[in-house]
């Protein structure tokens, strides 16, 4: 829906609402006066980056994007340029997470065979340190990636999703998580971030839908009676997707991304159906596009999962 103001007040306090974030407070918060980010490295004393010069720098950053193009020729490309803001903190944030979880795996390797020598403990000290420094540096770059994504959101309309990788935040909005991600935590129990809990619903739809309100609608409905509940889309860049993870972004709801695997050819797209059946879903929406959202439903139906088929209004009454 289209909201209306009378003055710039309104809507710069809108605008406001619309791009808050988490509380880079806590996020930048220092667990111990120490940090340590190598092993390699001397600890050091130094601080956190102050979270409201933080907070304050990201929405520079992404407003000079997008107020520099405005009423440009250039326009169309500010939200390229402002994604890929987004996604170099999640790059990073993602290398980050990589190494601490490198370093917990060390430090739970080495608990399992304790020594009371004085090396042993100095090694434990240090590997806890590695971990727990790389930890709030993650939090924090993951952060500011969640508020270059909410911009990216408001100002473009599309929910910010990563070329690649899983896009999860312990401390954020709700995340978009790659498909294989989801069905490797599932089997090994990995992070919470990975495998939310939760029933999943899924959803599809062509790429060339516009009637979003049709889409929210089925969506609210949805979670009033599942508020668990986690979106499995077909992960398209444009058309009924884009619309159903804009919602599951205004709404903080995890969305697992299925994308095509391009190794398959022409197998791809019904490779992916498979899968996404495979998640077992309590309910589904597909919404009309092409004979690979008709083949979606027809796995969906044999395989007895509620299913709601949607047509666009204006097809409907054309």
């Amino acid at each position: 829906m289209t909201q209306r103001f009378s003055n710039f007040a309104d809507l710069a306090d809108h605008y406001a609402e619309q791009i808050a974030t988490p509380d880079y407070g806590t996020a930048f918060m220092e667990q111990t006066e120490m940090a340590r980010l190598s092993i390699a490295e001397e600890p050091t004393t130094a601080e956190m980056p102050d979270p409201d010069k933080a907070q304050a720098a990201m929405e520079m950053i992404m407003a000079t994007v997008f107020d520099l193009f405005r009423d440009t020729r250039m326009e169309d490309f500010s939200g390229e340029v402002a994604w890929g803001i987004a996604n170099s903190f999640h790059v990073v944030a993602k290398r980050l997470d990589d190494r601490e979880d490198a370093a917990s795996q060390k430090l739970t390797d080495l608990l399992k065979t304790w020594d009371p020598s004085e090396v042993y403990q100095t090694e434990v000290e240090e590997l806890t340190m590695t971990a727990r420094s790389l930890s709030e540096c993650r939090d924090a770059m993951e952060c500011m990636r969640e508020h270059a994504a909410r911009i990216y959101h408001v100002e473009t309309g599309r929910p910010f999703s990563p070329v690649r990788g899983s896009r999860v935040a312990s401390k954020a909005t709700a995340s978009m998580i790659e498909a294989r991600d989801y069905i490797a935590s599932r089997a090994q129990q990995r992070r919470e971030q990975y495998a939310p809990s939760g029933v999943v619903v899924a959803f599809s739809g062509g790429q060339t839908w516009a009637d979003h309100e049709l889409i929210w609608e089925y969506l609210d409905c949805i979670k009033a009676r599942i508020p668990s509940m986690i979106l499995a889309t077909t992960s398209q860049n444009k058309g009924a997707d884009v619309i159903a993870a804009s919602w599951a972004a205004k709404n903080d709801v995890k969305v697992v991304l299925c994308r095509l695997d391009r190794t398959l050819g022409n197998r791809a797209a019904f490779v992916r159906n498979d899968r996404i059946v495979g998640f077992r879903p309590v309910e589904a929406i597909v919404c009309s596009g092409t004979g690979i959202q008709a083949n979606l439903a027809d796995k969906l139906r044999t395989a007895g999962v509620p299913l709601h088929v949607l047509r666009e209004r204006s097809a409907m009454h054309g």
